[in-house]
């Protein structure tokens, strides 16, 4: 079963949770070969009903001690732009779609997820954009992020915040 796994992490994300679990997102996936969407959604209001069918599975969770186990059985992660959950994705090698959440002030998470798109490693997009840009997703052309190597993370993390490293 091909699955795609949705996280927001700790807060809530329900306009994220929403539109993945639309009929018409499902559809898209199903068309896009996918067979199971497994939704990590936080502490959000949002709560789509689990459901298992010949040809779909939804599975539904707040929180798991862990995630690696959901990421790493994930042919596609969509996720929310927290730098912990980017870079744990990153590093396990899986395509990743970032959906930005406009609602947060002073969005970094954006400039986050605008980075590591320049660098080639993930796709990104807003909710209102998340259905299209699932139907033109070339995972193929993204390039593996350098796991094992935190200083190269938390040096783009510095860029994007605009710290300077002490010398």
């Amino acid at each position: 079963m091909e699955p795609v796994f949705v996280t927001v992490g700790t807060t809530s994300f329900d306009e994220l949770v929403e539109e993945i679990s639309s009929e018409r997102a499902v559809r898209i996936l199903k068309d896009l070969g996918y067979r199971k969407l497994i939704l990590q959604i936080g502490r959000g209001f949002v709560e789509p009903k689990p459901s298992v069918g010949t040809d779909f599975t939804v599975e539904v969770y707040r929180f798991k001690d862990s995630i690696a186990d959901d990421i790493r059985n994930a042919t596609l992660v969509i996720s929310h732009a927290g730098a912990g959950s980017c870079l744990e994705i990153l590093e396990a090698g899986k395509p990743l779609i970032v959906v930005i959440n406009e609602k947060l002030m002073n969005n970094h998470q954006l400039e986050l997820a605008k980075q590591l798109h320049r660098d080639g490693h993930l796709l990104y997009c807003t909710c209102s954009t998340l259905r299209k840009t699932l139907q033109k997703s070339d995972f193929t052309s993204l390039k593996p992020f350098p796991s094992g190597h935190p200083e190269k993370f938390a040096a783009l993390m510095d860029n994007v915040f605009g710290f300077q490293r002490l010398k």
